[in-house]
């Protein structure tokens, strides 16, 4: 079995998410079968990946796994369904939540739901001294996933998953430190199945046993299980400690190092532990050949490098009619992505200032919802730009989107001004729209997928007024432009599904040729 590791899948996702439903459409398209691993709990989890693709049989969550309710029918609580232990109780509604009070008018519960249906999402209940002593969450098919005890100071002092009959699976456990405040400091583990406790100290170490019994439930001596590292902190240490042999891939979805100096000593601190045991795995995945060679220059590791793409341009993008030009709206730029203080938009924003001093028509959207770090300080950097300059009404904030096509289809350039990326798969999704790209030269991807002179354009890293000076080229040269797109669409074909495909099956054959060889070393009898 393959195995990909995430900790998440929200329905706002990131990079690596994204990535990972475009590789699971490719294995799907290939008939090849996989589980998508999340490691954290989520109750909305099977809302988002089922929207995403994904069904439950294909999904494996740690706690699901071990509350025994991977695959349940749905069965969504509503506050009518609840017992609070009393009767005659009476109701009132506030927004988005129940009251419940008994006969006496005293407080036993909130019950919080969502959406239209009023499903319950939690409830909190109350003792008889108006004090908070338990929350139970509730699962969005409906059984109660997560119980929080609470201690008389309203602070979390146990957490239970239990499992679908009620009994408990998972446990957390809290004490005082010596700063008062309380933290983890063991997991125990029950297996009714096989009449065993288990206790841990950390998570990672349930995550081993979790990664281990996956092993062991999908395990054939004659091919390997394949586990694909998606996000290192999940597994980082979990999958090199496995008790029975697999084939173990370190995916790197972003620069390993400083996108400038990739030969940096300070690396991607996401990166740091992998880097520094890449012999512990049998392979290495970049999504670009350029980091696939500065990975095998600094590191020479012994696990075999793969240069295999995140993304993949479907048929009907690389069959439908392509858009001249002259039909898309003139000067109108877009970016896809998080304002977050890694995508520099502040400086973008800062080139289609100094455009539009020569091209009066450009503009600027920008796709994607706020990084709210630091309160939102990426945000109000851009905003300070269009202040300074303004660009009211020609940089916009256009919100997380997925009309793609429509929008990509209408704009005439993709910008791009990243401090570092993986690969982007935004600009991928561009330039198989025909979009002329203006990209900063940065590792990994956006100096890979842009090939300066043939569909855009890449010039040198922070660089603001290269930048706008060959935004201001392409404007105004309604041939270079027109150039460029038909260069983006024949560039989409490097990235078409059977490319991609053949990039994965090499890997998934080198699983199963160096296998025996892998049993043999370790003197493993199976």
């Amino acid at each position: 079995m393959i195995f990909f590791i995430n900790s998440i899948m929200h329905e706002n996702k990131s990079g690596i998410e994204f990535a990972q439903l475009k590789r699971i459409e490719l294995f799907n398209a290939n008939q090849v079968d996989y589980r998508l691993i999340v490691r954290d709990w989520d109750p909305q989890l099977h809302v988002a990946t089922r929207k995403s693709g994904v069904p439950d049989q294909q999904l494996i969550n740690m706690f699901d796994y071990f509350q025994n309710a991977l695959t349940i029918p749905d069965a969504p609580k509503y506050v009518q369904d609840l017992d609070f232990g009393v009767g005659n109780t009476h109701l009132e509604e506030e927004a988005q939540r129940y009251l419940v009070y008994s006969q006496q008018n005293q407080l036993l519960a909130r019950v919080n739901f969502r959406g239209t249906d009023k499903r319950v999402t939690t409830t909190e209940l109350f003792d008889g001294f108006n004090n908070l002593f338990r929350v139970d969450h509730y699962d969005s098919r409906g059984f109660r996933s997560l119980v929080q005890w609470y201690t008389p100071d309203n602070k979390i002092e146990t957490e239970v998953w239990p499992d679908v009959t009620g009994l408990p699976a998972v446990e957390k456990f809290y004490k005082l430190g010596n700063d008062g405040e309380l933290i983890d400091t063991a997991w125990r583990l029950t297996d009714r199945t096989n009449h065993k406790v288990y206790m841990f100290d950390t998570l990672e170490e349930l995550t081993v046993r979790f990664l281990d019994d996956l092993n062991e439930e999908f395990w054939s001596p004659q091919h390997p299980n394949i586990f694909v590292l998606d996000r290192g902190h999940v597994a980082d240490w979990g999958i090199l400690h496995l008790k029975k042999p697999a084939y173990t891939v370190n995916h790197l979805h972003n620069a390993h190092a400083s996108a400038q100096n990739p030969m940096s000593p300070i690396v991607n601190n996401n990166y740091e532990f992998t880097l520094n045991a890449l012999d512990g795995y049998d392979a290495v995945v970049s999504s670009t050949h350029k980091q696939s060679n500065d990975v095998a220059q600094r590191y020479q590791p012994t696990a075999k490098l793969f240069t295999i793409p995140v993304g993949v341009v479907p048929d009907r993008l690389l069959n439908a009619e392509r858009i001249p030009v002259s039909q898309r709206t003139y000067g109108k730029m877009i970016a896809l992505a998080r304002i977050a203080p890694e995508k520099q938009l502040d400086q973008l924003a800062q080139a289609i200032a100094l455009v539009r001093k020569e091209v009066p028509e450009v503009t600027l959207d920008l796709y994607g919802y706020a990084d709210s770090s630091n309160n939102y300080q990426a945000k109000r950097d851009v905003q300070k730009v269009i202040d300074e300059n303004n660009l009211q009404d020609v940089v916009t904030f256009k919100g997380y989107t997925d009309k793609i096509d429509l929008i990509e289809n209408d704009a005439m350039l993709y910008g791009l001004t990243s401090q570092m990326e993986g690969f982007n798969l935004a600009i991928m999704e561009g330039i198989a729209h025909g979009l002329v790209s203006v990209t900063y030269n940065v590792n990994y991807g956006p100096n890979e997928i842009v090939e300066d002179g043939i569909n855009g354009n890449v010039v040198p890293y922070g660089d603001i007024e290269a930048f706008a000076a060959a935004t201001i080229k392409i404007l105004k040269d309604p041939e270079l432009a027109q150039q460029y797109s038909t260069g983006a669409y024949d560039s989409a074909q490097r990235y078409s599904k059977e490319n991609v495909w053949q990039a994965w099956a090499e890997l998934l054959a080198e699983a199963d040729k160096t296998w025996p060889a892998k049993l043999a070393a370790m003197n493993y009898k199976g």
